[in-house]
């Protein structure tokens, strides 16, 4: 059966046609195996579940989600029903009648995709046993302590189990697709390879077992990726075992995927074999009807932000807050791989340019990264506290004042400005100053850390010497918590603290795809990355200049430490240098780039993996026809409706900008010179299945 094909993705704005492969969706079951269907755990469940809604509006009733089942999860996100489709009734029946619970239902996320989950704590008596035929099958043995490979191994052979049971049922039409994510869904691709149950399978790695654990070490990781000796490595940090089910899935599967070039090339050393696909991940990206209103989210939250500033640093409250700007970083508390390091080194650097330059511009640094803490910290509290009493007190004498200048005016009179406030609002507003006085600095953390004396971060502010002195440009905030609008300090969430940011930064040495950069461009915030991160490789292979959109990527393959700390220096303090105009043409030219991180233009890697893997299971079915290239014409991008679509051309030579300056001066702009630029700057994606090393 040859493979229709038809232009996908035209609706969207600004991106290239291409030509896609539309499989036969009435005559296939997709079915996506993860240990994060309805179970956050980490990066892959934002994957899936972002993705669910388009791969839902292609697939419609034939795709299904299957993943463990936890009581907990079920009982808020997953709405259980009875299967529509008869032989998946029959193969859920088979598994249940002999003591091992299948659940079915609808996962209450955006799509509404249907759910099967296996209970592994039921089926664990049937462990040993299963234990025995993975090592007759394949030689290899779990231990008794490593209960995530044990749970691995139950869910693996009840989704082997139900694929047996299902395509029994099934017989030839229609066929069956399965796609497994990580490791811990491996198993089952190996036990169902290995008993020749006929299904077409795609495994996608987001981050090889072994790439983990060496960057956790500290070891010049990627250039010496043809250097590790890869079974000791395992061996010494007793993943062995593990190692050998995800190298066992990626040789088992018809079609292997990762995530972004850098982690094909990782995947290429660590696992030995070449990905046939990259398959990045993407976000579902909701457009404003009016193009400015996402410029308007930023000045909302960021006034939110400087309300919490305004008590943080209650008493040195000595720089101007229309100038000073908010740059974070948040993620998983992984010090060395996640580059909070080098941004730290960065900062002090920073710091030191923005004090020799005299420049009047302050940055405010968030690091939002969850450690072990025990309470808020009482200095902290106080802040928020003395600034919301300064707040009241100003309201009641304004209200004093507002009362007497009406009843003056009332009477024709102009009042007395010496006696319009008596005596007891003067000793009100006293109090209030006085209550401002600190002596102290303010707190760099706003938790109680449990040990503090060893936690990276504060080791390396201290080193750094980054206390938020008076004299410091660079202030730190360290919020060792993830953001609720529930908090009592920064009452907001993660979406609106990022929108209210100028600047995220991300310097990772190990990141395979990294959403946290790809968050800020949807939202149009400029970022930092690194080319060691699949999105900064991404975006390399995309935009021909990526700092004119607001994304900046650091060099931490080819450059030392030392020379990345100073790239990522200069970066920051050019940021600083920029006008607000300029600040606002960049953002509007950052959001620009959200269609490449669609899921609608994304999930065509998908689509294509898809093909690839039914022609190489069932070729007398399935023929895939040559790809051609796509054009390698740019994308054409809208104009924004509230600035001019580029920054500008050039940067004052100093940090000093004064507000007049920005709302004054008007910058050379030709619509059709910028489409021009945009068409030159962005390039067509790669052609579908080809790596570079």
């Amino acid at each position: 059966m040859p493979l229709t094909r038809s232009l996908s993705m035209s609706s969207l704005s600004g991106l290239p046609l291409w030509e896609e492969e539309d499989l036969p969706v009435d005559n296939l079951l997709l079915f996506e195996v993860a240990w994060e269907v309805t179970n956050k755990v980490g990066g892959i469940y934002t994957v899936i579940q972002t993705k669910a809604k388009i791969t839902v509006d292609e697939w419609g009733e034939n795709f299904f989600m299957m993943g463990p089942y936890y009581e907990h999860n079920v009982r808020t996100q997953v709405e259980k029903c009875e299967p529509s489709n008869p032989a998946i009734k029959k193969a859920i029946s088979a598994l249940n009648d002999n003591g091992c619970p299948v659940y079915f239902g609808r996962w209450l996320i955006e799509g509404s995709p249907y759910v099967v989950l296996f209970d592994t704590v039921a089926a664990a008596y049937k462990l040993d046993q299963w234990k025995g035929d993975l090592w007759d099958t394949c030689g290899i043995g779990l231990p008794n302590h490593d209960r995530e490979s044990n749970d691995s191994l139950i869910l693996g052979s009840m989704i082997a189990w139900f694929f047996k049971e299902l395509t029994d049922q099934l017989g030839d039409s229609p066929n069956v697709l399965a796609h497994f994510h990580e490791w811990q869904a491996g198993v089952g691709l190996i036990l169902c390879r290995s008993r020749k149950i006929p299904i077409a399978t795609i495994f996608t790695t987001h981050a090889t077992l072994l790439g983990r654990y060496l960057c956790a070490g500290n070891v010049d990781f990627y250039n010496n990726l043809d250097k590790f000796n890869i079974d000791q490595e395992a061996g010494e940090r007793q993943i062995y075992h593990r190692y050998c089910l995800e190298r066992a899935a990626v040789h088992c599967a018809h079609v292997f995927t990762t995530v972004s070039q850098i982690t094909a090339v990782e995947a290429n050393h660590m696992l030995h074999r070449k990905p046939d696909v990259v398959t990045p991940n993407g976000l579902n990206v909701k457009k404003f009807s009016a193009m400015h209103e996402f410029q308007n989210l930023h000045s909302t939250n960021k006034v939110r932000l400087q309300e919490f500033v305004r008590g943080h640093f209650y008493g040195h409250l000595d720089f101007n807050l229309q100038k000073t700007l908010f740059f974070f970083i948040a993620g998983r508390y992984e010090f060395s791989n996640k580059g909070a390091d080098i941004f730290l080194e960065s900062l002090s650097r920073l710091n030191y340019l923005l004090r020799v330059h005299r420049s009047d511009v302050t940055v405010v640094v968030f690091f939002i990264m969850p450690a072990k803490t025990n309470n808020y910290n009482v200095e902290t509290l106080k802040g928020q506290a003395v600034r919301k009493q300064l707040w009241d007190t100003a309201h009641t004498v304004k209200e004093k004042f507002g009362t007497r200048l009406y009843e003056a005016l009332l009477k024709g009179e102009l009042p007395d400005m010496n006696t319009i406030l008596d005596r007891d609002d003067f000793t009100i507003m006293k109090r209030a100053i006085y209550a401002t006085q600190r002596h102290s600095l303010p707190p760099v953390t706003t938790h109680n850390m449990l040990d503090d004396t060893s936690d990276p971060i504060l080791a390396n502010v201290r080193r750094t010497g980054l206390f938020n002195a008076r004299t410091d440009r660079v202030k730190i905030v360290f919020h060792p918590e993830f953001l609720s609008s529930a908090s009592p300090l920064l009452p907001m969430e993660y979406e609106e603290f990022v929108r209210g940011c100028h600047l995220g930064v991300f310097p990772s040495y190990y990141e395979p795809w990294g959403y946290t950069p790809g968050e800020c461009t949807v939202m149009g915030i400029p970022s930092v990355t690194t080319n060691l991160s699949g999105f900064g490789c991404f975006m390399e292979e995309h935009v021909s200049d990526p700092t004119a959109y607001g994304i900046y990527i650091i060099d931490r393959r080819f450059r030392s430490a030392d020379e990345s700390c100073n790239q990522l220096t200069q970066f920051m303090f050019g940021f600083c240098q920029q006008s607000r105009r300029q600040r606002i043409i960049q953002r509007n030219r950052t959001e620009r780039l959200s269609d490449l991180l669609d899921w609608r233009y994304l999930g065509r890697f998908y689509m294509h993996a898809r093909s690839l893997a039914l022609s190489r299971a069932f070729p007398d079915k399935f023929t895939m026809e040559p790809l051609a290239p796509p054009q390698t014409e740019g994308f054409r991008y809208p104009r924004p409706g509230s600035v001019p679509p580029s920054p500008s051309a050039s940067v004052h030579s100093t940090p000093h900008h004064s507000d007049e300056e920005d709302s004054d001066e008007e910058e050379p702009y030709d619509e059709d010179e910028e489409l021009e630029k945009d068409r030159q700057n962005i390039k067509a994606p790669f052609t579908l299945g080809s790596k570079h090393e």
